[in-house]
Formats: structure tokens, sequence, C-alpha cells
């Protein structure tokens, strides 16, 4: 009798959902770029510096279980008076995710989000020792809130296919 009750019963597996699994891999540099294209002669003037700062997140399977994201960063920083690029850093900051038992809409936000919040802090730090070691002033990134980013996403392409179904 012992035996019968560490037998699962019959129905049960059927019932149970898929476990959520959700872990962080691994952390690492994909591709890093920087540029002081007028150097030394943007050191001779006073830094007054204008940011262009763009952010894409992207997401690739690569297994099953297992999903790459990428979150860029690209700041190009021009004098503010005369509009002369004192450099321009590029770093795509990526992490090796394992996700089971999340599906759909949920996925998606966990990849186009949940992740790109984990992983921004180290592109941030990896832009502003870039920068550093470029010879300019540290370049202190503000927090993404990545979660509005990808509202806002899903709200343009929900416009756009209303849009190009009517």
């Amino acid at each position: 009798m012992a035996e019968d009750n560490n037998t699962p019963q019959a129905g049960a597996a059927a019932d149970e959902k898929p476990q959520l699994k959700f872990s962080l891999q691994r952390i690492y540099v994909k591709d890093i770029s920087f540029e002081a294209p007028n150097s030394p002669s943007v050191f001779k003037q006073a830094f007054k510096p204008k940011v262009n700062l763009d952010l894409n997140t992207t997401s690739t399977k690569i297994a099953d279980d297992q999903y790459e994201v990428v979150v860029k960063v690209t700041a190009q920083v021009n004098d503010s008076e005369t509009g002369t690029t004192s450099f321009l850093a590029e770093v795509e900051q990526a992490g090796l995710f394992r996700i089971a038992g999340i599906e759909g809409a949920q996925l998606d936000q966990t990849l186009g989000a949940f992740c790109p919040n984990l992983l921004f802090p180290y592109a941030r730090e990896c832009v502003d020792n870039l920068v550093n070691r470029g010879g300019f002033p540290p370049l202190m990134l503000a927090p993404v809130n990545f979660e509005a980013m990808y509202a806002q996403r899903k709200q343009r392409e929900a416009k756009q296919a209303e849009e190009s179904t009517h």
C-alpha cells in the first residue's frame, strides 16, 4: 500500500500547468565601439555636450527555453555650440536567459521589458567606462523605464495594424 501513496493520480499530471522557470544564464558584451573623430582638437575647447541617445532592444530564441536579449545603446555627443562630434559610443549588452512556463503576451513582455531592465545597468556602466577611457568626463545615463517603452511600442504596433486594415 505504501507504493500507492507515492504514485501520482491519473488526472493530476494533465491538470498541472508547466512550471515557471526564469534564470539569467550569462551577461556579456556582444558588440562595443567608441569613436572620437575630432580628437585631439576636441580637447582644446570647453566641453559643452549635447547628448543624443538611442536605445533598442531585440530578442532571439536560441533553443526551446533559451533566449538571447540585447540592449543596444548608442550615445552620440556633439558640442552644443559648434555641432562638432565629440564622440560616438555604441554598446550591445546581451544576456542569455532560460525561460519556461511563460508564453504569448507574457513572454513577449518578459523579453521586451523585464530582461532589458536587468541588462541596462550593465550597459550603462559599460558606456560610462568606455567614455571615460576615451578621455571624456563620465556619461552617466539616466535609468530607463523599459516597461513604458514596451507599452508605447505595443500601442504603435496596434495603431499600425488598425490603420493597415482600413
